[in-house]
């Protein structure tokens, strides 16, 4: 794929779909800053499969609850390499439990992590790239965010509220030649989901018309395009990477 740009920054990239996005861009020739606030063997292992591979990388650790820590964050990138093209706004977590169950801090604790986050990202994006007009944000949403999900009030929540302000971002900043967009992975193979039991997880199978889950390569390949010149006339758009789950 071609990109203009030359940099990235991937927040949560030290493990998951975070990492497997981190070394897909890092693939296609980007210098990509590693985020994470915690686990700093599991980013400099990150670094090193990058460099290993022929690509660029460096590590960042930073807060992005914090507005203060991920602004701070943003600007080193900027002042070590003269700008940030990219941002894919992908930290976040998970504190399931049915609503009736559910306390306000766990609800305003997933709101603050994936949600808060991805809107202090989306607005320092949006400071530094209007300087040079150009630039392009990813926000990993979930399908949970579209369907909702049972146990799931405060997850399902934050990501549909990233799908609504990914789509006020776009229209913002459009007319700076910046893009914001979405995906929405459905089930895909990961630790957490890794760790399912097997009879659980063939149950699930049988609602996805592909009958699998999908691998974070395939959310990574959605990401890369959506920043890249080949998606240089979409933005504000949700894509759903579900294998036709949620249609």
């Amino acid at each position: 794929m071609k990109f203009t740009g030359s940099n990235v920054l991937v927040t949560g990239a030290s493990r998951g779909i975070g990492a497997e996005i981190a070394k897909t861009l890092a693939g296609f020739g980007l210098k990509v800053w590693i985020n994470y606030r915690s686990g700093a063997e599991a980013a400099e292992k990150i670094k090193e499969e990058i460099e290993t591979a022929g690509g660029k990388a460096a590590i960042i650790k930073a807060d992005v609850t914090n507005e203060e820590e991920f602004a701070a964050a943003i600007k080193t990138i900027v002042d070590a390499d003269g700008e940030l093209a990219y941002l894919v706004n992908n930290a976040g977590i998970t504190k399931d439990k049915l609503a009736l169950r559910m306390s306000v801090a766990d609800f305003n604790d997933v709101i603050s992590a994936n949600l808060t986050s991805g809107f202090i990202g989306c607005k320092e994006a949006l400071k530094v790239m209007s300087k040079k007009r150009f630039g392009a944000v990813v926000n990993i949403s979930s399908i949970v965010g579209e369907m909702g999900n049972a146990g799931q009030t405060n997850y399902s929540a934050s990501k549909g509220g990233l799908n609504a302000m990914t789509k006020s971002f776009a229209k913002e900043a459009a007319s700076r030649g910046i893009r914001y967009n979405a995906v929405t992975p459905g089930f895909i193979q990961t630790d957490m989901t890794h760790e399912l039991k097997a009879e659980v997880k063939a149950e699930y199978e049988k609602n996805i018309p592909l009958s699998r889950f999908g691998n974070p390569s395939e959310i990574a390949d959605a990401v890369a395009f959506l920043l890249s010149d080949h998606s240089s006339y979409i933005t504000g758009e949700i894509l759903k990477v579900n294998g036709g789950l949620y249609v």
